[in-house]
């Protein structure tokens, strides 16, 4: 298959700087953009995303950043701030995949939250 013109691999380390050797990098062009995803498919933080920039070998750096968010911000939050379950039978009803049998009580939409969004891992 022919990679297409649009798509670019990470650069060489002949290519890199110093600091751009230091893992995996991506060798910037005027016009590009750059997307990753910050949590795998199941709604888990992914450690592979952090990420950081290294200053510029010659010109100017100029970055925009442009969040896209899954769900919305007003979440179900115990008294402390931490998540929280609202049923105490969710942790055993996730553990029988009631979070993907029975989405809209256990994790809820983005107008109405779930009651196991905790067990589910939703939040």
């Amino acid at each position: 298959m022919q990679e297409s013109p649009h798509r670019r691999s990470v650069s060489t380390d002949k290519d890199l700087s110093e600091c751009g050797r230091q893992g995996p990098a991506v060798k910037p062009r005027k016009g590009d953009a750059l997307l990753f995803y910050s949590l795998t498919p199941d709604a888990v933080p992914d450690p592979m995303s952090l990420h950081a920039g290294c200053p510029v070998d010659e010109g100017e750096k100029w970055s925009a950043t442009k969040w896209i968010h899954v769900d919305s911000f007003d979440k179900i939050v115990g008294s402390e701030g931490n998540c929280a379950d609202t049923n105490e039978n969710c942790e055993r009803w996730a553990s029988l995949g009631e979070c993907t049998k029975n989405p809209e009580y256990m994790v809820g939409s983005s107008d109405l939250p779930g009651y196991c969004r905790k067990s589910c891992k939703a939040c």
